[in-house]
């Protein structure tokens, strides 16, 4: 976890400030599998469409690819943007 995330909690005790960040460690953690979990359902649901072979035919796989890279560099570039905005609105304060 970053640490800069907890730069607001130095006028609290240890023990909060644990517990804290484990709360964050959670919820990272948390939306980490939700994004992963959004990942897999779009992709399959987008994708895959013969169940007739045990393994993905060569066109499912290339979807699954250009998809699942899609996503992620969707979801990078909003988490840049963010973190912009959140940086400028600290600044601003």
């Amino acid at each position: 976890m970053d640490k800069n995330m907890l730069a607001g909690l130095e006028g609290l005790p240890e023990e909060d400030k644990a517990r804290m960040s484990a709360m964050i460690d959670h919820l990272q953690l948390r939306d980490s599998l939700r994004m992963y979990n959004s990942l897999v359902d779009r992709c399959f649901n987008d994708c895959v469409d013969n169940f007739t072979r045990k393994t993905l035919q060569k066109q499912e796989e290339t979807c699954v690819m250009r998809c699942a890279e899609k996503f992620l560099k969707h979801s990078m570039r909003v988490g840049l943007r963010f973190a912009e905005l959140n940086s400028q609105a600290a600044t601003q304060d």
